[in-house]
């Protein structure tokens, strides 16, 4: 009889955080390019099984070992960026690549020490859901952020989809988990009942409505994009900077008659906007009257501020100025500390400002365009803001920086979702892919090939009406995952 609790821990201590490793890497393969959703669940199961055996302590061990299995497989481009355009060489890449994933993985360490010290094992398939969502939510705020591969994000293509125009990727999260955890207590413990609220949650998408939102006007307005492909060791010497130059210059000209709206990606043209004037005007010259053309670029103020922008040229009102910066690449913590130590922290435009939270959409071919800036894209609540007063959404991004790792795979997913939630077009401009036309409902309208310089030409349409996600954002969801979570926290101080 005393044996038997060893063994029972023992297996707690080797065995889940192997199993919790496993459920890490299979969240990475239900998201693009892999698209295994359906491991969604199996994930959050695998995540919930056997938690009230461990201690606390062994609970975050679990919870790391998730984060570890998540973020080494779903999370490798990070390598590239680091060795291949941040000049560090291999063995210091690889470690700053483990430190990446160790310290994000705390995230999960923290959230179930939390569950587990905290919370009782009554209703704890509702509990484990809610917390796991709140989890969620810390680290796509603390820090500045990083909501990259939340549980919910890969179901863009899986029957879950018609709740995310309702409550966008944290009610997705939410539904995931919640039906690992019942599939847990249907295989583990046999409770049959589980079935139900398992049908009902997989089966009431389909009698949620296609669409929220319709087209404007009957008229579609047609787009070019265009993806200069142009290497990103030399784009910021002289001669890289000739060759964007020449590159958007002559694809631009290339473009088809009837395109009433050109777009270059994030920092196309790899100078400031007060060197790029001359290049513009010159394509100017060479445009329609009523063709707008918007490209990323760098703005300076007179403050001596760098901001990461988007811009137009002809029939084009309002810029952009990039709100939600990326860590170390747009701008470095701990700058007085960090600048100069390596290579890594002296990149390029890697000084920039934020811009203000409360900018108009631009204007462009009769159109109001909602800006996120590359990184930005993944930020539900920024990108909703943004769709609140557009017709559609654009986002440009250099994704040169992922090199052919699944990065750009995943990024372009994730754009898929902002246009899911909120019934708009989304119109991604990138410099080597995935350059796309995404529609309302999520689905790619058209893309052009990764890796190569092209014009991806297409039609959208400017949308009318907003979606539930769109006018409340994130935080029904965040209740909803709160109220879950409640019960089991309020049983525990009963207990005590």
């Amino acid at each position: 009889m005393k044996g038997r609790p060893v063994r029972r821990n023992a297996a707690a201590v080797y065995g889940q955080p192997l199993a919790a490793l496993v459920a890490g890497i299979f969240t990475t393969l239900t998201a693009s390019p892999f698209f295994l959703w359906w491991l969604g669940p199996v994930a959050a199961g695998l995540m919930y099984a056997g938690l009230f055996r461990l201690t606390p302590g062994q609970a975050a061990l679990k919870g790391w070992a998730y984060g570890v299995g998540l973020f080494a497989s779903g999370t490798s481009w990070v390598y590239v960026s680091i060795h291949d355009y941040g000049y560090t060489g291999m063995g210091l890449a690889v470690f700053l690549t483990a430190l990446f994933v160790a310290v994000l993985a705390l995230f999960f360490a923290v959230t179930l020490w939390v569950y587990r010290r905290f919370f009782t094992p009554r209703l704890a398939f509702l509990s484990f859901a809610g917390v796991w969502v709140l989890g969620e939510v810390l680290r796509t705020y603390l820090f500045t952020g990083f909501p990259w591969l939340l549980l919910g994000s890969s179901h863009v293509d899986s029957p879950l989809a018609g709740f995310a125009p309702i409550g966008g990727v944290y009610l997705l999260s939410l539904l995931v988990a919640l039906s690992g955890t019942l599939l847990a207590e249907l295989l583990l413990c046999r409770r049959v009942w589980t079935l139900a609220p398992l049908a009902a949650i997989w089966l009431s998408p389909l009698a949620l409505p296609n669409q929220w939102t319709t087209p404007a006007s009957d008229t579609p307005t047609r787009v070019a994009l265009l993806q200069g492909n142009l290497s990103q060791l030399t784009k910021w010497t002289a001669e890289g900077q000739r060759a964007a130059a020449n590159t958007y210059a002559r694809l631009t000209r290339n473009v088809a008659d009837g395109v009433e709206l050109i777009i270059w990606p994030e920092t196309a043209l790899p100078m400031a906007e007060r060197d790029a004037r001359a290049v513009l005007s010159r394509v100017q010259a060479n445009l329609a009257p009523d063709t707008a053309l918007m490209t990323g670029i760098v703005q300076r103020n007179a403050a001596g501020q760098y901001f990461n922008s988007v811009i137009g040229v002809g029939n084009v009102e309002g810029s952009y100025q990039k709100e939600h910066l990326v860590p170390f690449g747009e701008y470095l913590p701990l700058e007085s500390v960090l600048r100069g130590a390596i290579a890594f922290f002296d990149l390029p435009m890697s000084t920039f400002a934020s811009g203000q939270s409360k900018q108009p959409p631009m204007q462009a071919a009769g159109v109001a365009l909602g800006n996120a800036i590359c990184y930005e894209i993944i930020y539900p609540e920024l990108v909703a803001r943004r769709a609140r007063n557009s017709g559609a959404l654009i986002t440009v991004s250099n994704d040169t920086w992922f090199g052919g790792s699944i990065g750009p795979h995943q990024h372009l997913q994730m754009a898929r979702l902002r246009a899911l939630e909120n019934g708009r077009y989304v119109l991604r401009a990138t410099s080597n892919g995935i350059t796309a036309i995404i529609n309302p409902q999520g689905e790619i309208n058209a893309r052009a090939p990764q890796f190569e310089a092209a014009t991806l030409t297409g039609e959208f349409y400017a949308m009318k009406g907003i979606t539930p996600f769109t006018r409340l954002g994130s935080w029904p969801a965040w209740l909803v995952a709160g109220a879950l979570a409640l019960p089991g926290v309020i049983r525990r101080r009963a207990t005590r």
